[in-house]
Parts: C-alpha cells; sequence; structure tokens
C-alpha cells in the first residue's frame, strides 16, 4: 500500500477512536495509534521546552507538540518537543513540519511502548536526517542524545550517542541543558 493510501487510512481511523488517543504516526506500513500522555510524561515535554526557551535564539522555537512528515520515506512522526525556525512555525499552513526544517526532536519514553523510542525513532528520525534527537527515558532516569544521521550497515542510524542520567547537564547539538529537576515515573501504587 503506497503512503497516501495508508496516511489516509490513519485519518479515517483517528475519527473513530476514543477521546483518549492524541493522534497517530506512521512508519512504513504501520500506523499507530497515540494515548494521551501521562501527567509525569507531560512535565518532562514541559521541562525540556522551558531549558530549551532559554537558550534559543529569536530565530527558533521550541514547540510540544507538532508532526514531523516525510513522505518520500513513509514516516509521520509526532515528537513530544520540537525545535523549529520560528519562520517556519509561523507559516500559514496545515501541513506537518519537514524534517529539513527540524533541527531537534525530543521523545519522552513511555512506560508501554519503549522500544518504540529506542528503535523504530531512532531509525526513522536518522532516516529522515533530523541532525539532533534526545531520548529521554524516565524509566530508569536517563537520557541519551543522538547526532550525526547517516548509512549504517543495516540502514539510516545516528553515529554519535553520549549517554546521561538525570541531574547532568546534557549537551545535544548547540544546546546544554540542565536535568536537575527531571524525576522518574512514579511508581504504581
Amino acid at each position: 500500500m503506497d503512503y497516501e493510501r495508508i496516511r489516509a487510512v490513519a485519518k479515517e481511523l483517528a475519527k473513530h477512536t476514543p477521546d483518549t488517543v492524541r493522534g497517530y504516526e506512521i512508519s512504513g506500513d504501520e500506523i499507530v495509534m497515540m494515548m494521551s500522555p501521562s501527567r509525569p510524561h507531560e512535565f518532562i515535554a514541559l521541562r525540556i521546552r522551558q531549558e530549551l526557551d532559554r537558550q534559543l535564539d529569536a530565530s527558533l522555537v521550541a514547540h510540544t507538540g507538532g508532526e514531523v512528515e516525510d513522505a518520500s520515506l513513509g514516516k509521520l512522526r509526532r515528537p513530544d518537543v520540537i525545535v523549529v525556525p520560528y519562520a517556519v512555525f509561523a507559516e500559514e499552513t496545515m501541513d506537518p513540519f519537514h524534517p529539513d526544517d527540524v533541527a531537534l526532536v525530543v521523545e519522552v519514553v513511555s512506560p508501554s511502548n519503549h522500544t518504540n523510542d529506542y528503535v523504530e525513532k531512532v531509525h526513522d528520525y536518522s532516516a529522515m536526517g533530523i541532525q539532533h534527537y534526545l531520548l529521554v527515558d524516565p524509566r530508569k532516569s536517563t537520557l541519551s542524545a543522538f547526532s550525526d544521521p547517516g548509512p549504517g550497515p543495516d540502514g539510516a542510524r545516528y553515529r554519535g550517542r553520549h549517554d546521561y542520567v538525570f541531574g547532568d547537564r546534557v549537551a545535544v547539538g548547540p544546546w546544554v541543558l540542565a536535568t536537575g529537576d527531571l524525576r522518574p515515573y512514579p511508581r504504581p501504587a
């Protein structure tokens, strides 16, 4: 099935989902329905965005939301945080962001679907050519900063990776993020 048909099916499915479904992502021939994130998940995305806001010049904006699409690769992703040029963000369009305009994507790992962030999204974001990918894992209180997308023996990959723990100063691209106030997910009662 071609990408446009998969996207049409995803749009139609989204019309019939409960309110707890936030949207969908597409990777190849797979549609992933996305649940609304938890409060701890959203808090981490907010704190990362606020850290970025303090460092970005006026030509860039950090946003908690938005879709990134490369139809030629059959990929549509909904990162938790993106950094894009202000001029691109302000365009009068309903289209998703193009990967060429995205300086950074941030994903906060969900408790139930961590392989998606560690495997599929690492592949997809590198294939899209997104220069920087920050993966925040509240299950383990860790962060991984990926950079230098390019070809690898098994397809697209990031050739640079630096691992951190909550509390470290995290270098991702030209930014250095304080992570001392990030918290692991609460333990189930």
